[in-house]
C-alpha cells in the first residue's frame, strides 16, 4: 500500500517584479508519508512560506509556479483549474495562516464561519454542521464550546482564535494540514498547548501536517521529518536526531549554535550567523550559504552542490560531503 499523500517534485516558484524575478523557491523536492508532521525551517525569506502557498496553489500575480509537479493523490495539482483546487482547499489539504485575525472575518461570528466552511464541502445539514462544529471547538480545548461559538473573533484571545482556526481548518478531515507559523506572537505556555493539539491531531484524524516556522523548538517538539531551506533551496533533510544530533550542514550547524540554550553560563554570547541570506533577484551560482559559510570553498561559489544521500532519508546539500573535499575536524562525523 502507498503511505505517500504529498510528493514535491523539483518545485520552482518565482515573483516577476517592475526589477526583475524573484526566484523565491528553486528546485524543492519531498515526500509527506501518512501521518508524518513535515518541518520546513529556516530564516525569513528563505522559501518557507512559498512553498506552502504553492502547494495550495495560492501564489497571485505577479508570483508563478514556473516549474515541478505536486502530486496530491497521484495527482498533479499544478494542472488544476481554479475551481478544481476550490474543492480540494479546505476539504482534502487545509491551511491554517500565521495570523488568525486576518484569516477570520471579525464581523462574522466563529460560528457561522465555520458553518459555512462545513457545507461547502459537506453535504449535512445546517445543524450537523453545527454540530460539527461545536465537535471540532471541544477537540482543540475550547472550553464550553457549545456558548463560545456564537462569539465573534475579537472575543478570543490570540491562543482562542489560533485553536478556531485550527478546528476550522480541521473541520472536514483534510487528509494535509499545512501550518504556516502556527505559534508565532503567542506566549511560550499557549505555544506548547498548540504543539499538544497538533500532536493530538495526526493521531485522532490521521491527519499529516506540513508546519512551517523559523522556531526550532516547535519543530523539536512536533515533526518527525525536516526540511531546512535557505535561499529557495533545501540545505538538509533529515528527522530529528539528524538535524539535532548528527547535523551534516554548516547552514544548520549555524541555526544550532544560535539558539539559548539552558548549559549555556550566563555571560555566554549567542553565535549568531555573520551576513544576509542571498538576494534571490540575483541568486549566486554555487552554494547560496557559501557567502556565509565558514568551511567555503572555491566549488561552492561555482556550482550548487546535490543532495548527498548520507543514509536513511538524511541528506546535506553540501560540497563537504563529497569524497574529494578536504576533511573538516568534527564535521563530517556529524554532531553539533
Amino acid at each position: 500500500m502507498n503511505d505517500t499523500i504529498l510528493e514535491v517534485r523539483d518545485l520552482k516558484t518565482s515573483f516577476f517584479t517592475h526589477l526583475g524575478e524573484v526566484q523565491a523557491v528553486r528546485g524543492l523536492s519531498f515526500v509527506l508519508n501518512k501521518g508524518d508532521i513535515l518541518g520546513i525551517v529556516g530564516e525569513s525569506g528563505s522559501g518557507k512560506s512559498v512553498t506552502a502557498l504553492s502547494v495550495m496553489k495560492l501564489i497571485e500575480t505577479p508570483g508563478k509556479i514556473k516549474a515541478g509537479e505536486i502530486l496530491f493523490k497521484n495527482e498533479n495539482l499544478t494542472n488544476y483549474s481554479h475551481s478544481q483546487m476550490s474543492d480540494i482547499r479546505g476539504k482534502e489539504i487545509a491551511m491554517i495562516f500565521q495570523d488568525p485575525m486576518t484569516s477570520l472575518n471579525p464581523v462574522i461570528s466563529i460560528k457561522e464561519q465555520m458553518i459555512e466552511v462545513i457545507r461547502r464541502h459537506q453535504k449535512v445539514t445546517r445543524k450537523q454542521a453545527l454540530e460539527r462544529a461545536i465537535q471540532m471547538l471541544k477537540l482543540v480545548g475550547i472550553p464550553e464550546p457549545e456558548k463560545r461559538i456564537h462569539a465573534y473573533p475579537h472575543q478570543f484571545s490570540g491562543g482562542m482564535r489560533q485553536r478556531a482556526m485550527i478546528a476550522t481548518a480541521l473541520s472536514c478531515n483534510p487528509r494535509l494540514l499545512i501550518a504556516d507559523e502556527p505559534t508565532t506572537a503567542l506566549d511560550v505556555t499557549i505555544q506548547a498547548q498548540i504543539i499538544d493539539i497538533m500532536k493530538d491531531i495526526t493521531q485522532k484524524l490521521d491527519t499529516s501536517i506540513i508546519l512551517i516556522t523559523h522556531d526550532l523548538g516547535v519543530i523539536a517538539e512536533l515533526c518527525t521529518k525536516i526540511i531546512v531551506m535557505y535561499g529557495g533551496m533545501a540545505m538538509e533533510k533529515g528527522n530529528i536526531d539528524d538535524i539535532f544530533y548528527a547535523t551534516a550542514h554548516p547552514y544548520t550547524r549555524g541555526l544550532l549554535k544560535s539558539l539559548p540554550r539552558m548549559d549555556r553560563k550566563a555571560h555566554d554570547r549567542l553565535n549568531p550567523i555573520k551576513g544576509s541570506p542571498p538576494d534571490l533577484m540575483k541568486p549566486p551560482a554555487g552554494c547560496p550559504f557559501a557567502p556565509r559559510c565558514e568551511h567555503v570553498m572555491q566549488i561552492c561559489k561555482e556550482e550548487a552542490p546535490a543532495l548527498y544521500d548520507l543514509g536513511n532519508g538524511h541528506e546535506s546539500a553540501c560540497w563537504l560531503r563529497d569524497e574529494r573535499a578536504p576533511a573538516v575536524e568534527n564535521y563530517n562525523k556529524g554532531g553539533r
